[in-house]
């Protein structure tokens, strides 16, 4: 189910207060937008640097509303108890937590319910307050899927033998799943100057990057192969039936996974690596050292 339609029926339940996490929130203000043009609602929008602007985003701009408390306040001037009004506060997390703060939403939030005023507030993480936990509910906003992420590559890659097909363009939305639409663009722009045409090589090399940042996983891209690896030939021939290629509408049950345990080098590290290349998946490899603190709960933050 798109934002939008999740979005439209809170409104209509009247859930006066809406979080929603998303990454990519131009493409979040986007839905709203186009869902409140349809409804006839009104959309106000605010953050920090732009202040509050009006529906059509790029008009009705006030700057003289910076402040996150009169941005709140502002609101109970737009009442209309025939035509909702919904506000998008970008990034409000990093106001919530101020007391008064607290008190002008958990009112602004009750009265809403009359005034058919909705507080949205438009952040990548989820921290509400002990106090407003109960006044908001929570909605995702989902990254792009694999027909997404396909329409992206077609509209960079426009001449012809820059888009491959078939298995290889399948491959390319595997390494694709899980970017954002931003990075997606990237990742094929950046293949396209490189190769001229877009490859999953690349595209698994910015997500690598990404991983890098949590400081925990890193992405595995050696040259190693099952004909490098000697014995554990029944693990070898399982593991490709397993993860073979399939059609995406299959209903196949695949295997969840396999558990290696032995003494320190007999090969397991080794084979999950060559795994990832003779399958054409990535390999994705955790830093257990990284994960344990001295301090008293910061192992449990890690996780």
């Amino acid at each position: 189910m798109l934002l939008s339609e999740r979005l439209a029926e809170n409104i209509r339940a009247c859930f006066t207060g809406i979080w929603i996490q998303s990454h990519e929130h131009d493409e979040a203000l986007l839905e709203m937008s186009r869902l409140c043009h349809s409804e006839d609602w009104r959309l106000l929008s605010w953050d920090i640097d732009r202040g509050l602007q009006g529906t059509e985003l790029a008009g009705d701009r006030d700057t003289s509303l910076l402040d996150p408390l009169a941005a709140i306040h502002c609101l109970s001037g737009q009442a209309d108890p025939d035509r909702p009004t919904l506000l998008v506060l970008k990034n409000f997390h990093r106001f919530i937590n101020s007391p008064e703060i607290i008190q002008a939403l958990t009112q602004q939030i009750n009265l809403g319910k009359q005034a058919r005023t909705f507080i949205v507030i438009l952040s990548s993480l989820v921290q509400i307050p002990t106090e407003l936990e109960k006044l908001f509910v929570c909605l995702e906003h989902d990254l792009p899927d694999r027909d997404q992420l396909a329409e992206i590559a077609r509209s960079i890659a426009t001449e012809v033998g820059e888009l491959p097909e078939g298995p290889e363009l399948e491959r390319v939305l595997d390494a694709a799943s899980g970017l954002t639409r931003y990075e997606a663009e990237g990742a094929f722009s950046l293949s396209l100057v490189r190769h001229g045409r877009i490859e999953a090589s690349v595209v698994l090399e910015l997500k690598s990057q990404t991983l890098l940042k949590s400081g925990l996983l890193s992405l595995h891209q050696g040259s190693g192969s099952f004909a490098g690896l000697g014995g554990l030939e029944s693990l070898k021939a399982f593991c490709l039936q397993a993860l073979r290629p399939r059609p995406q509408e299959s209903f196949l049950v695949r295997p969840r996974g396999i558990l290696l345990l032995g003494v320190p080098g007999t090969g397991k590290s080794a084979f999950a690596k060559a795994l990832g290349r003779e399958t054409g998946r990535p390999t994705l490899t955790l830093d257990v050292g990284a994960l344990m603190g001295s301090l008293l709960g910061q192992t449990e933050c890690a996780v």
